[in-house]
């Protein structure tokens, strides 16, 4: 059944006409297929493909291996008759120099390190592998017109309602905690005059000192006046005995103190 299928299929068919097989004086020039594959952007990236397939490191590159392939590959795109730029033979003279140069004595630089002929080119790769990285993360954006399609709708007519929102009552709360935390910077403060100064205070105890005998330290206080009070009067006796205009008097320790007059 396969062989009778076979012989119905034609070789070909030209003006209508069936051809079981191919004309004898049939000429296929060797350029007439082509086969593109994957190409590469330059020297650097072929260098780059070279040392990941095999997972080479590029910090350790080994010239001599990386060298070879590179001449096998830039030969096989000549006898494929494809048409080479410069800076592809540019990286082969590049690559032989820096084989050349690893089997010779190197001479220390100024540090007393033995220069590396390869740090230079290492470094350019390093450099390529980052910017060719960003470019493929860039790519695999989605981008307008190729992931993304702009689409237009009439809507006319259509409604549009949009709900309220819902607040919850934690959100109240911190909403009012924010407007008193706010509200703390814009806080003043008012100074008032002294209601007890400490000038007329210092006048008033040396009258009470000069009008009689010794005066019992606590009774020079009067509670009525709160905390201000106090204070103002413990400073005004401290002014005068500073001053020597009196003088504090105890018999022993812990027994109580008096205020004289000096």
């Amino acid at each position: 059944m396969s062989g009778e299928l076979q012989r119905e299929m034609s070789f070909a068919v030209v003006a209508g006409e069936p051809l079981d097989a191919p004309p004898e004086d049939l000429y296929i020039p060797p350029d007439a297929l082509r086969i593109f594959l994957e190409t590469f952007e330059g020297p650097l990236d072929l260098l780059l493909y070279l040392i990941r397939r095999q997972n080479l490191d590029i910090l350790s590159l080994p010239v001599a291996q990386v060298t070879s392939q590179y001449m096998r590959y830039i030969g096989m795109m000549q006898e494929m008759q494809m048409e080479l730029a410069a800076e592809y033979l540019l990286m082969a003279a590049v690559l032989a120099e820096i084989k050349s140069r690893m089997l010779l004595p190197r001479a220390p630089d100024e540090t007393g390190e033995e220069e590396d002929p390869r740090a230079e080119l290492v470094r350019r790769l390093l450099e390529y592998a980052r910017f060719r990285e960003a470019a493929q993360n860039l790519d695999q954006l989605p981008r307008v017109a190729r992931e993304l399609h702009e689409f237009e709708t009439p809507c006319a007519g259509l409604a549009v309602v949009k709900p309220l929102p819902r607040v919850e009552l934690d959100e109240i709360v911190n909403a009012f905690g924010e407007v008193l935390r706010r509200a703390a910077f814009h806080r003043g403060h008012a100074v008032a005059r002294e209601p007890l100064p400490v000038r007329e205070r210092i006048t008033n105890m040396l009258e009470l000192l000069r009008g009689g005998g010794p005066v019992a330290f606590a009774d020079c206080f009067t509670p009525q006046e709160g905390g201000a009070g106090v204070i103002v009067t413990f400073l005004a006796l401290l002014e005068l005995i500073k001053a020597g205009m009196a003088v504090a008097v105890q018999n022993s320790p812990y027994s109580p103190i008096y205020l004289t007059a000096a």
